[in-house]
């Protein structure tokens, strides 16, 4: 049997999951099935009361790319996600889950001028 997203080559007793008229392997169902959303109240609520239960704030408790997004975009003031895509070496997938992490932390918020959506840091009351 084999994995009709990532092609790897699964024992028979492994399970399969049914995704997409597609047969998966478990790997590839938890990925698709976690996607990170950005703008979910639940999940900003929730990081708000653990941060203040841990007694975090600002940028403590955050993966050392988190951190490093939040001060390129302090620094920079805005920037559009395929700017930060590049400086980071991210593909969509890395971007959105650092990102919504950032969001939910409400560290990082998106805004439109223009035609043209950014992402900046909430408290850059000059952008947006």
């Amino acid at each position: 049997m084999e994995c009709e997203k990532c092609g790897r080559e699964m024992a028979d007793t492994e399970e399969l999951f049914r995704y997409a008229a597609q047969d998966v392997c478990e790997d590839c169902y938890l990925e698709v099935m976690s996607v990170p959303k950005t703008c979910n109240p639940m999940q900003v609520r929730s990081a708000k009361i653990e941060r203040e239960k841990s007694g975090q704030q600002g940028t403590e408790g955050l993966l050392p790319e988190q951190k490093e997004i939040y001060d390129y975009l302090k620094t920079h003031g805005k920037a559009t996600r395929q700017e930060v895509m590049e400086q980071f070496n991210l593909d969509q997938k890395g971007l959105e889950k650092h990102v919504s992490v950032l969001r939910h932390c409400e560290l990082v918020r998106g805004f439109k001028d223009g035609n043209q959506i950014y992402l900046t840091t909430m408290d850059n009351k000059e952008a947006g």
